[in-house]
């Protein structure tokens, strides 16, 4: 089945819905987007796209994003999605590697494409595209489960990013997986798109397509969390994505300004650690309006939920411990833990996350080695290291590569930043091994703080862990280094530390 009948349904049933909006503009209904969306699939075939070829979202976020993806879905072709703040050479690389026929793109963006990959791009705010959207609709074409429709590029953190094969299917079952797992949606419920469209937020669109529900993308493109707040006063119920760094500057903002924010339904967060100190502050100010999930691009926000009701709990037995888990599976796939021979682990035991179901990965675009290495005997190797306790709650630890073994011991970062990050005035901390003659490697931590020396660390950190975890040496800095999604590029902190 073809994603794109779920709006086909709502435009049929609601078309009188408001739909798309930028801020508080609405730009079309339910009927409205359907009606541009065919045309614009009607054009994309007049220009040769066939169905199962590739079509590139090179796009900030704005309501024709969504136009622009189901024009895409609904003449057969797959979207290749590419975050908007990628340097050109980093687009040209997925656009190539893709083998994409067309570029949409928003202003400013395909000029710097096309010099360095020859490349048709179409600016979704121009004639061009307002053209397309006016063409005679077409119908949809037919599409089965296991076809592509979504080419995710990794972010490319240890190397090239890889092109995973995302399917109909494997978007279908982690839409109706939000509905069991993550929270429910009605009509009077509005996406609100801050985080890039690129990446999760713009995947659970689908679902708040389906329930008919609004869109809304910031007038400023992007994360402000004056905006939002404005936002939740006069256009919510407000349902959004959020990586864990946005969800501290939206709880820092809202403190200042007194603003409780009541217009927010839910905040999903995910895609890096949260800590626990930050979300225990999150929810003492919000309320219980948020749920973490834990998902790849290999299995898309799909492998664990912790309930809005788990994150508030403040009075179950072991509330802490199960607060700095990411929750039990969802209802679509199977967890488990495996050894590097991929044998099963007890509870309890830390080793490799495996994951099998309906939303993972057949495999990477063109890379059958790659494929064979995560791909194994169903199971996905995740690559990420953890533990599940006797009630299937699964605690991270890190992934696999980002252990540090001292002294024939494994230490996981995540459980060293954990304790650093409880100390007033440490803002961020990243941990990382470094080399050393003697262990093999040694704990340093790089800090982001006010008015925190490293004797303070220090004693604080031996307050918190074991002493062989706690960090030989502390470097402040005023940022940490990160990528396009917000996940700190520890790559790159191994790099300062050869440079120190």
């Amino acid at each position: 089945m073809n994603l794109a009948h779920w709006l086909a349904r709502t435009a049929q049933v609601s078309g009188d819905a408001p739909a798309l909006f930028r801020g508080e503009r609405q730009e079309a209904d339910y009927a409205g987007f359907y009606r541009a969306a065919s045309g614009v699939a009607a054009a994309l075939a007049e220009r040769g796209v066939e169905p199962g070829d590739r079509v590139a979202l090179f796009m900030k976020n704005v309501p024709d994003y969504l136009v622009a993806l189901y024009g895409i879905w609904i003449c057969g072709a797959a979207a290749v999605p590419i975050n908007a703040k990628l340097h050109a050479k980093e687009a040209a690389f997925i656009v190539e590697a893709s083998g994409a026929k067309l570029a949409f793109v928003t202003a400013g963006m395909g000029e710097a494409l096309s010099d360095v990959v020859d490349m048709a791009c179409v600016n979704t705010g121009g004639d061009a595209f307002a053209a397309m959207a006016a063409t005679d609709p077409m119908e949809i074409e037919a599409r089965k489960d296991d076809d592509l429709a979504w080419l995710f590029y990794t972010s490319g953190t240890t190397g090239q990013p890889k092109g995973v094969v995302i399917t109909h299917g494997m978007l279908m079952s982690m839409s109706l997986a939000y509905l069991a797992d993550v929270d429910e949606v009605a009509a009077e419920d509005a996406a609100f798109y801050m985080a890039p469209m690129s990446h999760g937020a713009g995947l659970y669109a689908l679902i708040h397509v389906l329930k008919g529900a609004r869109h809304i993308c910031p007038a400023s493109g992007g994360f402000d969390a004056d905006e939002l707040l404005e936002a939740a006063r006069t256009q919510g119920p407000l349902s959004m994505f959020m990586a864990p760094t946005m969800v501290r500057r939206i709880t820092d903002a809202a403190r200042a300004a007194g603003d409780k924010a009541e217009g927010i339904k839910t905040i999903v967060y995910g895609g890096g650690p949260m800590y626990v100190a930050d979300i225990i502050d999150a929810v003492d100010w919000f309320g219980p309006k948020f749920v973490q999930i834990y998902g790849q691009g290999e299995c898309p926000m799909a492998i664990t939920a912790l309930s809005r009701e788990e994150v508030a709990d403040r009075e179950t037995p072991g509330w802490e411990a199960r607060l700095a888990s990411v929750g039990r599976a969802q209802s679509v796939v199977e967890v488990a833990i495996g050894d590097e021979a991929g044998n099963l682990l007890a509870p309890g035991a830390v080793g490799e996350i495996m994951v099998r179901g309906r939303p993972v990965m057949p495999g990477y675009w063109q890379n059958p080695d790659a494929t064979a290495k995560t791909i194994r005997d169903g199971w996905l190797m995740t690559g990420d290291m953890g533990f599940l306790d006797e009630d299937g709650f699964l605690t991270l630890r890190d992934r696999s590569k980002d252990v540090i073994i001292s002294g024939g011991t494994n230490i996981y970062p995540r459980e060293v930043e954990e304790a650093l990050l409880t100390l007033d005035g440490v803002r961020e901390v990243s941990v990382i091994g470094r080399p050393s003659a003697e262990w093999g490697e040694d704990v340093v931590a790089f800090v982001v703080a006010d008015g925190v020396d490293e004797a303070a660390l220090d004693a604080h950190c031996l307050a918190q862990i074991a002493r062989f975890k706690r960090p030989k040496a502390y470097f402040f800095t005023d940022d940490l280094p990160k990528n396009n999604y917000g996940k700190i590029l520890k790559t790159e902190l191994r790099t300062r530390l050869k440079e120190i």
